[in-house]
Formats: structure tokens, sequence, C-alpha cells
């Protein structure tokens, strides 16, 4: 096929802020990220965007499988609160309350029931 670019698990991609390897981070309004390397403010690095990862949430929540998986942009970790935040992960393992990390699918997930 003469215009397939790349696959698309992992991009080369510009964040406006420095970000840690492991670390996620939101471009825009709906591509969510994880930096496989350290990455400076305003320098191209590798994200991954598609796959599991092990991802730091808010310590003081339970989460369940299946549970959508929210980024909070300021204590860059994930939780369960869409007010004010995106929505960039679907949760594929529990993770208790007290725990530092839940392994979560980054994208795409089931429409919210109306």
């Amino acid at each position: 096929m003469k215009n397939f670019v790349q696959k698309g698990e992992v991009l080369t991609l510009t964040p406006a802020a420095a970000v840690a390897s492991g670390v996620g981070y939101l471009f825009g309004s709906a591509l969510f990220g994880v930096a496989t390397n350290d990455v400076a403010n305003g320098a191209n690095g590798e994200f991954i965007t598609e796959g599991v990862v092990e991802i730091a949430k808010t310590s003081a929540l339970a989460i369940s499988v299946g549970d959508r998986l929210y980024w909070d942009s300021t204590n860059k970790c994930v939780n369960k609160t869409s007010t004010a935040q995106q929505q960039v992960g679907v949760a594929v393992a529990a993770a208790g309350n007290p725990s530092a990390t839940v392994l979560m699918k980054i994208g795409a997930a089931l429409a919210a029931a109306a």
C-alpha cells in the first residue's frame, strides 16, 4: 500500500513539558502516550500509544477490571474522575486502595451508556 506510514504502537511526539520514562502525557485532547525514555520539554521522544502499561494511579483509590481511567495531568497519574479530565484507558487488572499503580490498556473503550 502506497499510503501506509507506520504501525502506530509507538509514535515520535514532542511534549510541551518534560516527561519521565514510564509517565503518561496527553497530546491535545485525544492522543495519550507513555514515554519510553525521559523526554525533555520541546524535544522529540517516543511514546507508546497502544498496549497495556503499568501506570501510576491515585493511591487512595480502588480500581476494578474494566473501570475507565482518566488522566490527571497535575498529579501525572490515572484515576476514575471524569470531570475535567480525559479518558486515556481501561483497567485490565484490579488495584486496591492503597496502591501506587494499575495495569491499563491504553486507548479506546466502549461508549458510555446514555
